[in-house]
């Protein structure tokens, strides 16, 4: 799946004036499939109705021709989603509201997002996402590869911690330059399900769109190479708590929910993270005080248990190497705090 990068608008048979909101190529192995089953699974948020309505409304141009909804996706088709109106996430507006940030200086600054916040305007979040805030407050952030304002990368809206955000072209171009050339430095804290058996490993495995849940992604194997994006996880044991662990987690790569996946994927999947299951009770005792501990451990951290602690990167115009820290943030704090105790308890 392609990032969406914004196309100068373009003009239909009938002269109105339309705007590219996705765009799609599909897989050289695709096999025939209905094209609105096909974007229900590339399209976050959006329904079967919703295609099969813009499908009808001609909406949905394969190879720059338009098709209907039961048009069967073939290997390397270019698929577009074209509009008479804009992105809604391209019609930024300023927002005041409280960023914390940790440094700044004429070419970049590091921001603390809380978690809740989203990073950048998206389906179903135009406002009070991080670059509204962003834009409010700098003038002139430069535009990253997908047209968004100063960000270098992003964090989910429920993970908190560290981001560093470009305030001119070139501190854009060498910061994105670092992260793709795996150069910065990327550590989070995270509490998983279950004890994890060895101190300390890498966990490798393409990561790629999840076939059957749309809002998820998943590891594919080598029999899969073609499918998904290489990504490393380097993780480290910081703490043991019975049916926890609190780990380190250093990212070589940075795809989409990378830590969330790569976890899962070798069976401590993060704790109440509800997207990829970890908002169940997935280890422990069948017992009921068991459950309401559990349950309390939830209503404290109404999240994945994920935070971005350190960051590191060299300065675009300085060449000094800097790294950043932040505290693990109250909510997560008192749920380890809890598992201590518990885990105290059992061993008394």
């Amino acid at each position: 799946m392609a990032d969406y990068t914004p196309q100068l608008p373009e003009k239909n048979e009938e002269g109105e004036t339309l705007y590219e909101h996705h765009a799609f190529t599909a897989d050289k192995g695709q096999g025939p499939l209905r094209i609105d089953k096909w974007l229900m699974n590339k399209v976050e948020n959006a329904t079967r109705n919703k295609i099969q309505a813009a499908a009808k409304d001609g909406n949905i141009y394969v190879n720059d021709v338009v098709v209907k909804s039961n048009y069967k996706v073939k290997p390397l088709d270019e698929i577009r989603v074209l509009f008479s109106h804009p992105p809604f996430e391209n019609l930024l507006v300023g927002e005041n509201m409280p960023l914390d940030i940790v440094y700044e200086d004429d070419t970049l600054l590091v921001v603390n997002k809380p978690a809740g916040i989203v990073v950048h305007p998206g389906h179903g979040n135009y406002s009070g996402t991080l670059i509204n805030g962003l834009i409010y407050h700098f003038d002139n952030l430069p535009k990253n590869s997908s047209d968004r304002p100063g960000l270098v990368h992003r964090i989910d809206k429920d993970t908190s911690g560290l981001l560093v955000v470009a305030k001119t072209e070139h501190a854009m171009a060498h910061l994105s330059k670092q992260f793709k050339d795996k150069t910065s430095e990327r550590e989070y804290v995270a509490i998983v399900w279950g004890n994890i058996t060895d101190d300390e490993g890498t966990i490798e495995g393409n990561i790629g769109r999840h076939p059957k849940n749309r809002l998820q992604n998943t590891v594919f194997f080598d029999d899969e190479a073609d499918k998904g994006k290489p990504a490393v996880t380097h993780y480290k044991v910081l703490e043991r708590l019975t049916y926890v662990t609190l780990v380190s987690c250093k990212l070589e790569t940075g795809r989409t929910h990378q830590i969330r996946v790569h976890m899962k994927h070798i069976g401590h999947t993060l704790f109440n993270d509800e997207r990829y299951g970890g908002e169940r009770i997935l280890k422990g005792t069948t017992f009921t005080k068991y459950k309401q501990f559990v349950e309390n451990c939830f209503k404290i951290l109404p999240r994945q248990a994920l935070h971005a602690k350190t960051l590191g990167f060299e300065h675009p115009k300085t060449g000094e190497f800097m790294r950043f820290e932040t505290p693990v943030p109250k909510d997560m704090q008192d749920c380890i705090e809890k598992w201590r105790g518990y885990s105290t308890h059992l061993e008394s």
